[in-house]
C-alpha cells in the first residue's frame, strides 16, 4: 500500500480528541476542525470540499449600496419589523422576474438570512394548528433545518426522494399526508446536497397535496436560479425557475442573498409568503396572537420576538441587488456559474479513480452541475470514505447527516482552486491503488 499524504495515525488521533464517537454523524463543524487541525500539523493542503460557504466575491451592487446607506446614518435607525419598504418593493418584483409569480410586496418579510426565515415559518406553521404538530421533510436536506425543529421542540419526519421521483412521489407523499398531522413540507431546489432539481410535474404534485391536505409548502430556494442546464438569467422572460407557487396558495418561499449573491456574511434574504396564506386566519394563531392573520404572527410576533428585524443597511444591498437583476444591469447567474464549471471537473476526477455519482438524474437526465454533488465508493459506508478521505487531505460530510439513506458524500465545488485539481487528480490516482474495487 503506498503512502497516504496526510498520516493515518494523525487523523485518528484529532478524531479521538475531538471525541467524535461515530464519524458518519460527524457535523459540517467537526469534520472543517479536523480537516484545519490535519493541515496545520501536517503542513499538507486540504482540499476542502465540507462547508457551503460561497467562494465568490460579493455583488458589488450590493456593496456599494449598502456602504452609502451606513455613510448617510442608516445604522442609527431601528428596522421596521416588515421591512425597508424599497426591498418589499423589489423582492415582488424579483420574484416575477425570476420565478413568473406574484407576490404583493407586503408579504415579502426580511430576514437574517434564510435560517431565520425558516426558524420563523417552522414557528408559526407549527402554531397554526393545534392538530398539525409535525414537519415533512423531502430528503435529503440542510441538517441544521433539523436541528432548529429540536431546539423548539417540534416533531418532523423524513424521506429520502432518491427512489421516489416522478409518479412514485405522490403516493409517497400522500402515505404522510393523509396522517393529518403535518403542518409543512420542506425541501431544496436545487437540491442540497445531491444538486437534482425538481422538475414542474413533480412541484405541481407536491402543490396538489398541499391544497387537498391543508399542509403549507417551504420552498427553500438558497440556490437560485442555479440549475445551469437551463437558461434562468433574462428577467421577466420564461423559462423561470421552477416553483410549487403556481400549484397551491400555500407557500413560503424562501431566497437568500448569500449564494446567489456571494452576500453570506451580511445574514440577508427574504422569505415571500404567498398572498392568500399570508392573509389566511388560522383559528389557533387568532386564539393565541390577538386576531393576526398568518403572515403578520411570522413577522410581527415571531421576527419581532427573535431579533426585532433585520439588519438595516444589509436590506439597502439586497435592494439594490434585487433591482439591478431586474433591470439587467446585474447578471448575478453569470458569476455564480463557476461552481457548474467546478463541479464538471471535479466529477471527471472521481469517477475516472472509481468513485460515482450518487444523485446521479433527474428522472430522465442527468443531474445538473453545479454548488454541490455526491459521490461514492462501491463497499465503503459515508463513514469509511468521510474518513478514508481524510488521510489523502481531502474532506467532506456524509450524506447520512443529510437525511440521505444512501452511502456516499456531500461535495462542495465553493473552495475549489484551480491548481488542485492536479492534486486532487494524484491523490485520487493513489486511493484508488490502495482501495481497489
Amino acid at each position: 500500500m503506498k503512502p497516504t499524504p496526510i498520516s493515518r495515525e494523525l487523523v485518528d488521533g484529532l478524531i479521538a480528541k475531538l471525541g467524535i464517537q461515530d464519524f458518519e454523524r460527524a457535523t459540517i463543524r467537526e469534520v472543517k476542525q479536523v480537516a484545519a487541525m490535519a493541515e496545520q500539523q501536517s503542513g499538507v493542503e486540504f482540499i476542502k470540499m465540507e462547508m457551503g460557504i460561497p467562494g465568490l466575491p460579493a455583488a458589488r451592487v450590493g456593496v456599494e449600496a449598502q456602504v452609502k446607506a451606513l455613510q448617510d446614518g442608516i445604522a442609527h435607525s431601528y428596522p421596521d419589523i416588515q421591512g425597508y419598504p424599497e426591498l418589499k418593493r423589489q423582492a415582488s418584483r424579483f420574484v416575477k422576474a425570476f420565478i413568473g409569480v406574484d407576490i404583493a410586496p407586503e408579504g415579502c418579510v426580511p430576514v437574517s438570512g434564510s435560517m431565520q426565515g425558516t426558524f420563523a415559518s417552522f414557528l408559526t406553521c407549527s402554531q397554526a394548528d393545534k392538530t398539525r404538530d409535525t414537519v415533512l421533510f423531502i430528503d435529503p436536506g440542510f441538517p441544521v433545518q433539523k436541528m432548529q425543529l429540536q431546539v423548539m421542540g417540534v416533531k418532523f419526519e423524513t424521506f429520502d426522494v432518491y427512489d421516489f421521483r416522478g409518479e412514485k412521489l405522490g403516493p409517497k407523499l400522500e402515505s404522510y399526508l393523509q396522517k393529518g398531522n403535518i403542518c409543512a413540507i420542506v425541501y431544496s431546489n436545487p437540491n442540497n446536497p445531491a444538486w437534482i432539481c425538481l422538475t414542474e410535474d413533480e412541484l405541481k404534485t407536491i402543490g396538489t397535496l398541499a391544497t387537498r391536505y391543508d399542509a403549507i409548502v417551504m420552498e427553500d430556494l438558497a440556490y437560485f436560479a442555479m440549475d445551469f442546464r437551463v437558461d434562468l438569467s433574462t428577467p421577466f422572460q420564461p423559462p423561470y425557475q421552477a416553483t410549487v407557487a403556481r400549484y397551491t396558495d400555500n407557500y413560503i418561499l424562501l431566497i437568500s442573498g448569500s449564494k446567489a449573491f456571494s452576500y453570506a456574511g451580511e445574514r440577508i434574504g427574504v422569505t415571500c409568503i404567498g398572498d392568500r396564506l399570508f392573509h389566511r386566519h388560522f383559528p389557533d394563531l387568532s386564539a393565541r396572537y390577538e386576531g393576526l392573520p398568518f403572515g403578520l404572527v411570522f413577522s410581527t410576533r415571531m421576527l419581532y420576538a427573535l431579533s426585532s428585524g433585520t439588519s438595516h443597511s444589509a436590506q439597502y444591498a439586497l435592494a439594490a441587488m434585487f433591482r439591478a437583476a431586474c433591470e439587467g444591469e446585474y447578471r448575478f447567474r453569470d458569476e455564480v456559474k463557476v461552481y457548474g464549471e467546478r463541479a464538471k471537473k471535479l466529477k471527471e476526477i472521481f469517477q475516472r479513480h472509481g468513485f460515482h455519482i450518487v444523485y446521479d438524474r433527474d428522472l430522465d437526465r442527468p443531474v445538473a452541475d453545479g454548488f454541490y454533488f455526491t459521490i461514492g465508493r462501491r463497499g465503503m459506508t459515508s463513514g469509511q470514505l468521510s474518513r478514508e478521505l481524510l488521510y489523502y487531505g481531502v474532506s467532506a460530510i456524509s450524506l447520512v447527516t443529510t437525511g440521505s439513506h444512501q452511502q456516499g458524500l456531500r461535495v462542495c465545488t465553493s473552495f475549489i482552486e484551480d491548481h488542485q485539481y492536479a492534486a486532487l487528480d494524484e491523490r485520487m490516482q493513489i486511493f484508488n491503488e490502495n482501495n481497489p474495487l
